[in-house]
């Protein structure tokens, strides 16, 4: 199989695509993030998710406490909450 050197991080070697982040997830972080990608699907199709909120702070709560019990890296926290909280990291 060829590799597509594009694909990847000069720098750093690891792939431009970072999905690989949400392998390994505890089954709670996994769920929260199912709710929360069929709620996006919701919302980004112009319909409005009664619970989006609910799973939006379910999901932010998950990532922190998956990190703080280091069940999760920082790295894996970081690209949780920039993808599925669309939340940016002003640090």
């Amino acid at each position: 199989m060829k590799r597509d050197p594009d694909g990847y991080d000069a720098k750093t070697g690891l792939p431009k695509d970072k999905s690989y982040l949400e392998k390994g997830l505890p089954p709670y972080l996994d769920e929260s993030l199912a709710a929360m990608k069929k709620s996006w699907a919701i919302e980004d199709a112009g319909g409005t998710d009664i619970h989006w909120d609910l799973y939006w702070c379910e999901l932010n709560a998950d990532i922190n406490s998956a990190e703080v019990d280091q069940s999760i890296s920082p790295e894996q926290a970081e690209y949780l909450r920039r993808e599925y909280l669309r939340m940016e990291n002003d640090l």
